[in-house]
């Protein structure tokens, strides 16, 4: 596997548990520039990506890799996990079928259920 360059990754910025997502992304990226962490409600968003809309952004975190071709939710963190330090290993089970199905389940769970797991953890999350 050899290094992924740099991808942006759009995230709510409205939801404390998708803001301290983007912060252990940053501070565990394999290269500082690994990611360029974008807020889905930013005007930057908005001009850049004129493509995409508000609600296709706020669904789910969005991956613009290298190539333009944007990743969306569950279909990203293969990408994430091949920029981090000490996950790229994990890149591997992402191809696993059970794995798939089984990602797929939590992250939509979590991505529905996001606002309500923010208030419950955010007491423990630094702002």
């Amino acid at each position: 596997m050899k290094n992924k360059g740099r991808v942006v990754l759009m995230y709510d910025n409205t939801c404390c548990l998708c803001r301290a997502s983007m912060k252990w992304i940053q501070l565990h990226a394999i290269r500082r520039d690994a990611f360029e962490c974008i807020p889905c409600q930013s005007e930057e968003r908005r001009i850049r990506f004129p493509e995409m809309t508000d609600e296709t952004c706020r669904k789910s975190l969005q991956l613009v890799l290298s190539d333009n071709r944007i990743l969306a939710g569950d279909m990203a963190l293969p990408e994430i996990v091949v920029r981090l330090k000490g996950l790229r290993w994990s890149y591997v089970l992402f191809k696993i079928p059970i794995i798939k199905a089984l990602l797929y389940a939590i992250y939509h769970w979590i991505a529905n259920n996001r606002y309500i797991i923010s208030r419950t953890i955010k007491p423990f999350i630094e702002e």
